[in-house]
């Protein structure tokens, strides 16, 4: 009878000269937050090559406020048609890409699943947008206080994660400041009208105790989604209000 020789044994396949992210995805391999398919050859890590064309990023020409993308180079006014009759405490708005179909799972997933594992993919959509370099060079990021019964619930700020992110990859001497409190319980915005959520946010929040604040620099706002632009605001009021001159806003989302 013929045995294999030792030779046989040591040409098995091996997990030897793999990369760590190479052997999580033999054993955990992931899927597509949008349509749970398998992620191949795609830039993003939950994110599929299909699903990511249904990404809209919000690359400038962009609305001065809410910071929606403008599909043309020429336009005729500097604000969107939903921020035509806002009047903003803060001077200008940005914004990472549009709350639609992939960009809403994107969000919906960083809130309501417990999505820190996004961090990547939002590392990797930012380095996609140069200008916010610039934008956030020097600056101080604030991101917007959730209300103490969700941060509980949820076990994290997804505002305070995302200006973490924005820290980490644009790598232009940002900070990072908590100098925002809410002062009292406000109903959820997401079902409220426009004319309820800015009395429903009015005076909810108020400057964190002891703070210093910088008036020489400039504050950016941080909050997840854009919608009418009611929560930015009043934190804004309450900054300005505070003797900051330089007050800009940036969202992962519009919608």
């Amino acid at each position: 009878m013929d045995y294999p020789s030792k030779k046989s044994f040591t040409n098995k396949p091996t997990l030897k000269g793999l990369s760590l992210s190479a052997i999580k995805d033999i054993f955990f391999p992931r899927s597509c937050i949008q349509c749970s398919g398998p992620v191949e050859e795609s830039p993003y890590q939950y994110i599929c090559k299909t699903c990511s064309q249904f990404l809209v990023l919000a690359h400038p020409p962009n609305c001065k406020i809410c910071g929606y993308p403008f599909l043309v180079d020429k336009i005729l006014s500097k604000n969107c048609p939903h921020c035509a009759e806002l009047t903003p405490s803060f001077s200008r708005g940005y914004t990472l890409c549009l709350a639609k179909k992939t960009g809403r799972q994107l969000i919906h997933n960083l809130k309501y699943n417990n999505g820190l594992y996004l961090r990547k993919d939002l590392e990797t959509i930012i380095h996609q947008l140069p200008h916010l370099r610039k934008i956030c060079q020097e600056a101080i990021l604030v991101p917007i206080p959730l209300r103490p019964t969700k941060l509980r619930e949820r076990g994290f700020n997804q505002s305070h994660t995302f200006a973490q992110v924005l820290q980490k990859t644009l790598n232009a001497n940002i900070q990072i400041e908590n100098a925002l409190n809410r002062t009292r319980f406000t109903r959820s915005q997401s079902t409220l009208s426009r004319e309820l959520r800015k009395k429903n946010i009015r005076k909810a929040f108020a400057l964190s105790p002891n703070i210093n604040l910088d008036l020489k620099k400039k504050y950016i706002l941080v909050d997840d989604v854009f919608t009418t632009g009611s929560t930015a605001n009043a934190c804004a009021k309450v900054l300005k209000k505070a003797g900051i001159r330089s007050i800009e806003l940036i969202t992962l989302g519009y919608g």
